[in-house]
């Protein structure tokens, strides 16, 4: 999801008010609990995991319009944040970059959510959060940054993973799962290819948007996340209009859970942001991974698909490599004298 994206840039954006973040520092204290940011990022991932569950179920709304009503959730909390902050809405020299960025993340989110309607919710999840570990390919091509051995081996764990995830008919043979459309479960046959493709080309969109936000580093997070709630929701309208899919849903439960929606997408990212005031980007990557356990919950509970050992194996493969990500960039920010970064020394190559 697009959520995980803004990590790095809320983190910018936040922690360069100091203002914003000192009420949360004094209930961390109060509290006496030293992983509230953990914690709040889990729960991010609790309601960014049941958005998902959501777009699955609602299976009578066309996936591109469940997208305008999550980018609902992504502007109501930002609209507050940019008038109390003061920030200009569409700053000149960065309007280009800012209208890529949404173009990214907004595709990116769309094709999330094609995927999600037509593949195990899991795998679909797992795939789409493999996008940190690609972000090193684009950022050679682009930035020309180095990528470095530990990039080389992160990649190809995670390429590793979303093959045994996908387990494409080529290697595999058909004894793959497809979507029975009466029983809305999935057998051991060749499941649609347009499912995984739309999982992997979201992945590479949102890998972009990582290059795209740093070059927007210098900007409130409040401007970008409005900047792409507002655009998105012009983009995803037109889209629904292009392919017939602009209607209201259905009176009682489908309109009820387009509402809860929009309230668990406003939840989930307020309380990303919240954990990102009061812990490092680093460690709260790392709790995110908790969206792919609760994927694999969902999927048993809500949808009864059980999960493939191959499935299993290859998010195991994935999580490993953002988890080790995600290390190696909180030890980067830690003193050279620090013992935690000793400790980590293997995966900074030091």
């Amino acid at each position: 999801m697009p959520e995980n994206l803004e990590l790095h840039q809320f983190q910018e954006g936040t922690q360069s008010n100091d203002k914003s973040n000192r009420w949360l520092e004094r209930l961390k204290m109060r509290l006496n609990c030293p992983y509230l940011g953990i914690i709040l990022a889990t729960l991010s991932s609790l309601f960014f995991s049941l958005c998902s569950v959501i777009v699955k179920g609602l299976v009578d709304v066309n996936p591109m319009e469940l997208a305008s009503f999550r980018f609902v959730g992504v502007l109501l909390p930002t609209i507050p944040i940019l008038i109390y902050t003061k920030q200009p809405v569409f700053p000149e020299g960065k309007r280009v970059i800012l209208l890529l960025r949404c173009f990214m993340g907004t595709t990116g989110l769309m094709l999330s959510f094609y995927a999600f309607r037509h593949m195990p919710l899991a795998d679909a999840s797992v795939i789409i959060f493999s996008t940190p570990v690609f972000v090193a390919i684009f950022a050679r091509v682009f930035l020309k940054e180095p990528c470095t051995l530990f990039n080389v081996v992160t990649i190809n764990m995670t390429l590793l993973g979303v093959v045994l995830i996908t387990r494409p008919p080529l290697i595999f043979g058909s004894a793959t799962p497809t979507l029975d459309s009466e029983s809305e479960k999935y057998s051991d046959k060749t499941y649609d290819i347009w499912g995984p493709v739309a999982a992997i080309s979201s992945t590479l969109f949102g890998a972009n948007v990582y290059i795209l936000l740093r070059a927007l580093k210098n900007l409130h997070f409040s401007v970008i996340m409005t900047n792409f709630g507002a655009i998105a929701l012009v983009y995803t309208f037109i889209v629904c209009v292009a392919i017939g899919a602009v209607c209201w849903p259905s009176c009682g439960r489908d309109r009820w859970l387009v509402v809860i929606l929009g309230i668990f997408s406003f939840l989930g990212q307020i309380l990303l942001t919240l954990s990102l005031q009061v812990e490092q980007a680093g460690p709260v990557a790392i709790a995110r991974c908790a969206d792919i356990v609760f994927a694999f919950i969902w999927q048993m509970m809500f949808f009864g698909e059980t999960p493939t050992g191959y499935s299993l194996f290859g998010a195991l493969m994935v999580v490993s490599s953002v988890i080790l990500t995600a290390l190696k960039k909180w030890a980067m920010t830690l003193p050279r004298e620090s013992t935690l970064r000793k400790r980590l020394r293997v995966i900074l190559l030091e």
